[in-house]
């Protein structure tokens, strides 16, 4: 006769019928449109061979094709210079910001809730309201400019359309960095300050010795999100300039785009999307493994 399952037995099983919907789901939209993305990667696909046709095993080809490409380069240096001026522009506003708000002043609730309305609309909104701001003929911008003498074709020139396309993406993060480094600001208990200032340090040495410290893990996390979202940023850049002008801002979202819908190169722009998650995963990789020696430094006796 079967034994009845123990209690801890029966909890075990429930465990894992709960966490079925959820693997369920993580295989059916992660795990098997990456494992295909790795699949058509190493293939020869192109229109014909996607709609029944047999591909072709090419190995590394669509790698190789990818990194002997100087417009992926291009496009690499585009994301790079794309990325690190926004994180550096929205961490700092948004730091600036979240000291402002962290004090309690007229208005302040209504102000902070303006300002959310920022990330709240969707990016090609965003995208598309910058569009017509920065637009030569009748921008807001360009406007305001005009009187000195200092309207441009912001969007429409090479030497400044990656800029216009920064100040929108900077736009819209703003409020996400401000909103998270407010939450850890409140975290910081304020006798320490109160005591700082009794002993006679000033506003600027409490910011330097007492914020900075003890807001590093919620810095690192906010860079760290902001890297991974703007990194592959891809509706903003594509409804304010899509791509253009003379690939001026065709970062290395646009350029897999391109290469999958324009040219019909699946095998390459598969290789090319894998490679757009390498600076990203190495990002996540270094901050799990700095949470792990966070963790593990008390046990070890470090400082």
């Amino acid at each position: 006769m079967r034994q009845p399952l123990s209690l801890s037995a029966r909890r075990r099983r429930a465990g894992y019928l709960f966490c079925l919907p959820g693997l369920a789901f993580l295989a059916l939209f992660l795990a098997y449109p990456l494992l295909y993305t790795v699949w058509t990667s190493v293939h020869d696909v192109d229109l014909g061979q996607l709609l029944g046709g047999a591909a072709r095993f090419n190995g590394l080809d669509n790698y190789r094709m990818v990194a002997d490409d100087p417009a992926f380069w291009h496009s690499v240096r585009l994301s790079l210079v794309f990325t690190l001026g926004s994180l550096l522009l929205q961490f700092t506003i948004g730091f600036a910001l979240a000291l402002l708000f962290a004090r309690p002043f007229p208005l302040g609730g209504l102000l902070r809730s303006l300002l959310l309305v920022a990330w709240l609309l969707p990016p090609v909104v965003s995208g598309t309201l910058f569009r017509w701001m920065l637009d030569a003929e009748s921008g807001a911008y360009n406007a305001l400019l005009r009187r000195a003498d200092l309207s441009h074709d912001w969007l429409t020139d090479p030497s400044t359309s990656l800029a216009g396309v920064i100040f929108a993406n900077v736009w819209v993060g703003v409020p996400f960095n401000m909103l998270l480094l407010l939450v850890g600001l409140h975290t910081i208990d304020p006798e320490l300050h109160e005591a700082a200032a009794i002993d006679g340090a000033s506003a600027w040495q409490r910011f330097r010795h007492i914020t900075l410290p003890l807001m590093r893990p919620v810095s690192v996390t906010v860079l760290l999100l902001g890297l991974l979202y703007t990194f592959k940023v891809f509706d903003l850049v594509f409804v304010m300039t899509g791509g253009g002008p003379v690939d001026a801002t065709r970062v290395l979202s646009l350029y897999v785009y391109e290469v999958f819908f324009t040219f019909f190169r699946f095998g390459q722009g598969a290789a090319a999307g894998l490679l757009l998650l390498v600076v990203p995963l190495l990002a996540g990789a270094w901050y799990v493994r700095r949470l792990r020696r966070e963790d593990e430094a008390p046990a070890g006796g470090a400082p």
